[in-house]
């Protein structure tokens, strides 16, 4: 075992950790206030996420086709496809929420998670049959603006891109506005009423049902700009995509505590530095014996460890009380 090797990329590892951490925490958050209001786990916002991804690289594709994508500055750019993005998966949320969970919403809980799947399959089916339709491929490369790829050494070992740089500063932006939202604002107050009492909420004249599609549309607005800066990270999407993600997401969720957004973030990078530090170390440690294919198996280990021995997660999970 070579030690000085082990230290040297640790550094590297951790900030690649975090990248990828911020990533999930913002999906994270989908799943987290849909659970915070409903108990209900939304399992199509994988498929939300990356409806998103998918917007940010049409709209990317034709402000190249335009002559635009160079010309325009890349900041304004980058806004322009984030906006997209979010747009169009909270949009997508909210109706996903009025079609498929509405109708369902007093029934038997495994119903609408049955009908959660059903969306997500049909979700991924509708964007492969729209994109080879459309450009007769539905595996996308986003287009790459120069700038994005510059990187600045910290240290020796250590460096970094602006597109890395721009993840962590627009995930830390979102995340504190959304905390802002839900914890200072009279909208943050109603959807916290309605995640502790429906009834009592709308006898003080909230509007459930409009508070429920705010909360979908803001969860599915945070799933489509993690889409954008997913494309814009990795590069490559197709309509399968978002699956792996959304279900480590999802475990994210779980680890910090389901419905509790400090807990959302908090396992996000959590689970992407576990992710990371296996990726780069299981193939050392181990002789080349297992490699970075394994590291998957980290993501849902912690699930199983969590929901064996703290349920409620890192923060724990939100209760409702009830009068």
């Amino acid at each position: 075992m070579d030690l000085p090797l082990l230290l040297g990329i640790l550094p590297q590892v951790l900030l690649d950790g975090l990248i990828l951490g911020f990533m999930y925490a913002l999906i994270a958050l989908g799943y987290t206030m849909v659970y915070g209001v409903l108990e209900f786990i939304n399992f199509a916002h994988s498929e939300i996420f990356i409806v998103g991804a998918f917007v940010g690289v049409e709209l990317l594709l034709g402000l190249k086709s335009a002559g635009l994508l160079d010309a325009l500055p890349w900041p304004l750019v980058l806004v322009l496809v984030l906006v997209a993005g979010m747009a169009a998966s909270g949009v997508l949320a909210v109706t996903v929420e009025r079609v498929a969970y509405r109708p369902l919403r007093h029934a038997p809980r495994l119903i609408p998670l049955i009908s959660a799947i059903g969306i997500s399959f049909f979700l991924q089916d509708a964007i492969r049959l729209f994109e080879s339709l459309w450009r007769n491929a539905f595996n996308l490369v986003y287009p790459t603006m120069d700038v994005l790829n510059v990187r600045f050494e910290l240290t020796q070992t250590v460096d970094v891109s602006v597109k890395s740089l721009v993840v962590i500063v627009a995930a830390l932006a979102m995340l504190g506005v959304l905390h802002l939202l839900v914890n200072r604002t009279k909208v943050g107050t109603a959807i916290r009423a309605v995640a502790e009492d429906q009834a009592a909420a709308s006898l003080m004249g909230i509007n459930v049902n409009r508070i429920i599609s705010l909360t979908f549309l803001i969860g599915g607005a945070m799933g489509g700009a993690a889409g954008v800066l997913f494309g814009v990270q990795y590069g490559l999407i197709n309509p399968y995509t978002g699956f792996i993600p959304g279900l480590k997401a999802f475990t994210a969720a779980v680890l910090g505590g389901i419905g509790n957004i400090p807990g959302a973030m908090l396992g996000g990078l959590v689970l992407g530095l576990l992710e990371a530090l296996a990726a780069s170390y299981l193939s050392l440690l181990t002789g080349g014996a297992f490699g970075a294919e394994y590291k998957d198996i980290f993501a849902f280990s912690v699930l199983i460890v969590i929901l064996i021995f703290r349920p409620k997660g890192l923060l724990g999970e939100v209760i409702r009380g009830r009068a």
